[in-house]
């Protein structure tokens, strides 16, 4: 079976693998792989979620590894392409990396390079497969990671840190505000204050930010909402516990906020 980069791409984008959904993409690649003569290994992360791990037949220990993630952001976007580019879902983030990584094996393989390949889970959300792999790999000299960098050399990496606001009122019906607490008016609040907030920069790598990514709250328009919340994420510079500190001071009074990811900058 000869490996063609260009099409594997496009059925790889095809398959919807938004984080949390990847079982189908890493059976596809698992099947694939084994197709190649490839010997294949899942490394479970979590119940129908499993990285993969896939070496050369004949070889044991690989000097050199690619890896990259299976997972995709939201919505799903199927492929197309023209006469110069693949478009759609994970085309450069990264399943078109992916592609390209299966055929840098197969270039290595009729060298003395013994190479593998790993393919993880849950990048986007919390790098749930990276830590898994971090515990199950059998290790190697090089690591060469796979992301959209232009080809350029990164010499620092924002961390991430993903807070959830939470704000608790208490319900009423719409005709007797005085009754009621409005959880949203308070997540509002905090928002704005969250907003407002001064953040950390480096003069090098540039700001710390912060994206509110989802907003829910609520029961009906007639019914005050006795509960709200609000998922943000931080793209970190700096010490995250003094930012944490920051946040809960920004927002105590309107609502609480829980740290669930947390990644360092580096």
């Amino acid at each position: 079976m000869s490996f063609e980069p260009i099409s594997f791409t496009r059925q790889l984008i095809d398959i919807e693998s938004i984080s949390g959904n990847e079982t189908e993409v890493g059976v596809f690649l698992e099947k694939q792989l084994r197709a190649l003569d490839y010997t294949v290994e899942r490394f479970e992360c979590a119940p129908d979620r499993f990285d993969v791990y896939a070496l050369p037949q004949g070889i044991s220990s690989p000097e050199l590894v690619f890896s990259t993630h299976m997972d995709t952001v939201p919505p799903f976007i199927a492929s197309s392409e023209d006469g110069e580019n693949i478009y759609g879902r994970g085309a450069c983030d990264a399943k078109g990396i992916i592609a390209a990584q299966i055929a840098a094996v197969e270039r290595l393989r009729s060298t003395n390079v013994r190479a593998g390949l790993l393919f993880v889970v849950g990048e986007e959300r919390d790098s749930l497969g990276a830590r898994v792999a971090n515990d199950h790999a059998p290790g190697c000299r090089f690591l060469i990671n796979g992301e959209p960098t232009d080809n350029r050399i990164a010499v620092a990496s924002k961390g991430a840190l993903r807070a959830e606001i939470i704000a608790e009122g208490k319900m009423a019906h719409s005709a007797y505000p005085e009754l009621g607490e409005s959880a949203i008016v308070k997540l509002v609040k905090a928002l704005e204050r969250l907003i407002e907030l001064e953040l950390p920069r480096d003069p090098e790598v540039g700001d710390c930010t912060v994206n509110i990514g989802l907003i829910e709250g609520g029961r009906a328009p007639n019914v005050i909402p006795d509960h709200a919340r609000a998922e943000l994420l931080y793209r970190l510079i700096g010490d995250s516990a003094e930012l944490k500190r920051a946040v809960r001071d920004a927002i105590r009074g309107f609502a609480r906020a829980d740290f669930t990811v947390e990644l360092p900058f580096m």
